[in-house]
């Protein structure tokens, strides 16, 4: 095919020697197959984005470390510079997040480098060394429905014990390769730490999944791993291999409204009677 002019100067400097076709097209960013010497790669070039969409982005960038205060004050006050470094983080933040990934035994496509707003990393194949199905493409047996749901839920604690969040976990972005589910596409990673979104997000990424195989594994829709995990995970217990058990108890204990409104007013009487007090002894 044609070499895309974003990719052009990655064949100059002899980073990939060939596009090979178009994989993958979405609103934030196009997938192509490259040949780098024998290997088959990916090369990711994310897109510009219209200027409409940072204020969507804004819930997932919370928290986000920033190179230093000029682009902070930049990014808050959205000046023409302040969107441009926006612009680098949303992009920077997949490349980031995945090394911090790989580094902590995520399954996630390995990267090969950050070049020109694009991102060269692994291809995840099936076992004949075509390109993966995504998990919403494939059928499964109930067994292989428990088995990846209990690697997804692990891969999503080693991520949460880095203090990451996928931010948009769903069938759409796991591939299933020779050795099962890989976890692709984290431009949205979210700091779990600094994001007052992230227990949402989090228990949006597990019920996705949740949801997704409990289509062949009903029993799974009954667990709750994102409550479960989140507790672990503020009380700082939290580690890679933390074991869950998929059952959290809820505090369903009624409120005692008449109780409340009791020591309410008690309080009140309390406080009058004091007044009343300091007013005799002042007379």
């Amino acid at each position: 095919m044609k070499t895309p002019a974003a990719l052009q100067p990655l064949i100059d400097d002899g980073v990939i020697d060939e596009v090979i076709r178009s994989l993958k097209s979405g609103k934030e960013a196009t997938v192509y197959l490259v040949r780098s010497g024998v290997h088959t790669r990916c090369a990711k070039v994310y897109r510009d984005l219209a200027q409409r969409s940072f204020r969507k982005r804004a819930q997932y960038q919370e928290g986000r470390k920033v190179r230093g205060s000029r682009q902070a004050r930049a990014m808050s006050k959205s000046t023409r510079f302040g969107r441009r470094e926006q612009e680098a983080s949303w992009k920077n933040a997949e490349v980031d997040a995945l090394y911090r990934l790989v580094a902590a035994g995520v399954r996630v496509p390995k990267p090969y480098g950050y070049f020109n707003d694009t991102l060269v990393m692994e291809l995840v194949t099936d076992a004949a060394g075509n390109p993966a199905p995504r998990l919403g493409e494939v059928d499964l047996s109930p067994e292989t429905a428990r088995e990846y749901h209990g690697f997804l839920i692990q891969q999503i604690v080693r991520m949460l014990s880095i203090g990451l969040i996928h931010g948009d976990l769903s069938e759409f972005n796991v591939l299933i390769g020779p050795d099962g589910p890989v976890i692709i596409d984290l431009p949205q990673a979210v700091n779990a730490a600094g994001n007052n979104g992230a227990p949402q997000m989090l228990a949006r990424d597990v019920n996705n999944i949740r949801c997704t195989l409990g289509r062949f594994a009903p029993e799974l829709l009954e667990t709750e791993f994102a409550r479960e995990m989140w507790a672990q995970f503020e009380q700082g217990e939290l580690t890679a291999d933390s074991k869950l058990t998929g059952v959290f108890a809820r505090d369903e204990t009624a409120a005692d409204a008449d109780g409340v409104l009791l020591a309410v007013e008690d309080a009140r009487e309390e406080a009058l009677r004091s007044e009343l007090g300091r007013e005799g002894s002042n007379t």
